[in-house]
């Protein structure tokens, strides 16, 4: 192909984004009717840049994320957070209240919302709040990303509310509660049913750093019972995970996850 050197660059930057699993390098040059040395060197400076990776075990180039978060920024500095707009989404198709949590040191505190119930009862908690480890979706999802020695250093650091104030659902003891974990290890999400209220239900799941893999937050959708019994939650699940993924993606162009 004619044009320049910019012209080829972005050709083969496009040529990328048609297969996750990366694409040969040999492959690339016969699509772009290019030198394959040329190729080899255009490739080599969009690694050095960091917009592109190759893999070590089949040496097929594929994109990094850092073309995605580069346009995730440019949204988020024309006026609006890139979260607000995936929890909006996520709250409308589920009709339910979506909570968004971020991980800072020990604590996890919701600090994002959008609420999908437009009539009947509205589950709608003050946000700024942090969220209860030991018997909440949200901490679930959260402890079920480490090991079970640290998960339950991290609740005991935190303290065990007054059981009192738990739902009638809620575990009881730490043998419970790494059972509830070791299900939403095994499901990719956790789900509580009148565990942290009676009469609401919840499932969540973590978000995490799209680069470093740790988690930075955790992704809710919570509300009456009544509304969310299990075969509802197991339906909203795949949109969850979805929207957790996108959350993912997003997350360096979002101030919330700084």
């Amino acid at each position: 192909m004619a044009g320049s050197q910019i012209e080829r660059a972005f050709s083969l930057l496009e040529s990328l984004t048609r297969d996750a699993r990366g694409v040969q390098m040999q492959a690339l040059a016969d699509e772009l009717d290019i030198p394959k040395s040329a190729t080899h060197r255009m490739l080599a400076e969009l690694i050095r840049l960091g917009y592109v990776r190759q893999d070590a075990l089949t040496s097929r180039y594929r994109l990094s994320t850092k073309l995605v978060a580069l346009g995730f920024r440019y949204l988020a500095n024309s006026g609006a957070d890139v979260v607000q707009p995936i929890l909006d989404s996520l709250a409308e198709s589920s009709g339910e209240l979506v909570r968004l949590g971020v991980i800072e040191g020990e604590r996890q505190t919701w600090i994002a919302k959008s609420q999908g119930a437009r009539s009947g009862l509205r589950y709608d908690p003050d946000m700024g709040r942090d969220a209860p480890l030991f018997y909440t979706a949200s901490g679930h999802a959260w402890l079920a990303s480490m090991s079970d020695a640290e998960a339950l250093a991290l609740v005991a650091r935190q303290g065990v509310a007054d059981p009192a104030e738990f739902g009638p659902n809620a575990p009881r003891n730490e043998q419970e509660l790494l059972q509830r974990l070791a299900l939403a290890r095994q499901q990719g999400y956790a789900w509580v049913m009148e565990s942290s209220s009676l009469g609401t239900a919840a499932l969540a799941a973590v978000v995490r750093h799209p680069v470093e893999e740790r988690v930075i937050g955790v992704l809710s959708i919570a509300g009456p019972s009544a509304r969310l019994p299990l075969t509802r939650i197991e339906q909203l699940a795949p949109e969850l995970l979805a929207a957790a993924a996108e959350l993912s993606a997003a997350s360096p162009a979002s101030e919330l996850f700084a």
